[in-house]
């Protein structure tokens, strides 16, 4: 019977989700406690990767047993048997053709950033030193939907069968991150149907330079336009990402 896990994490002491061979990862945690709790050998699949250092509000995972399992009970055993930074929200039985990653219809990324000192976002934000033109960055955003091939934003050499995605969704906001609030905090928003490696990480990356009045917004429309991803941005560091939301059409 296959089963959905909808989990978050604090990815600061992870190497990804994806199991390593030179490095703990979420994937090979959830395996080991599932194992332990199943007393057979469970190996997850999850939603999508996420490189080390990045978080994970929303993170689905499914796995399959020979037991017909009381997911209220396992929810409540995986989050004592799991660290403090690994959080599972939900267990519940679905359709055997049902798959965490290939049916997803959707996924959404936060990446945050501050413009002061803040002891509380460490690790956990972005902080910029330098003035940057949000507006201008919004402007620049907009355009992304226009756009399907995304090969300036990924990395080089992957196992992707393509570059196209769909993005319906990518904007600057002003936000309030947690209780504190001690700096000002803005978070990038982006949803489409798929992501490319470093695809967030590298598009924030560009946006920064059209904020800091490196590149136009012209120039960032070219930058998709060429699909060569020595034309964009670094990418930015791994602190302020977020996989927020996973949607699936459930039947």
């Amino acid at each position: 019977m296959r089963y959905f896990i909808t989990l978050s994490f604090d990815g600061r002491a992870y190497h990804g989700w994806q199991i390593q061979p030179n490095g703990t990862s979420v994937q090979e945690v959830l395996n080991r406690a599932l194992s332990t709790l199943l007393r057979q050998d469970i190996s997850v699949t999850g939603a999508g990767r996420t490189d080390a250092g990045v978080h994970a509000r929303t993170m689905v995972a499914h796995f399959d047993s020979i037991a017909n399992l009381d997911c209220g009970q396992l929810v409540y055993k995986l989050n004592k048997l799991l660290p403090r930074d690994i959080a599972v929200r939900e267990a519940e039985p679905v359709a055997d053709d049902m798959h965490a990653r290939f049916s997803a219809t959707a996924r959404t990324y936060h990446y945050y950033v501050h413009t002061n000192k803040d002891a509380f976002l460490e690790g956990r934000s972005w902080m910029v030193t330098f003035p940057l033109d949000f507006d201008r960055m919004n402007e620049a955003a907009s355009v992304l939907a226009e756009y399907e091939d995304f090969t300036s934003f990924s990395k080089v050499d992957t196992d992707a069968k393509t570059n196209l995605c769909c993005i319906t969704e990518a904007r600057w906001n002003r936000v309030k991150f947690g209780e504190m609030d001690t700096a000002p905090v803005w978070c990038f928003t982006v949803t489409a149907n798929r992501f490319l490696r470093n695809m967030v990480r590298a598009i924030v990356g560009t946006l920064v330079e059209v904020g800091r009045g490196r590149m136009t917004v012209d120039e960032f429309r070219r930058v998709i336009e060429r699909r060569d991803r020595c034309q964009a941005g670094e990418s930015v560091p791994a602190c302020g990402l977020y996989l927020w939301d996973i949607r699936y059409d459930r039947p």
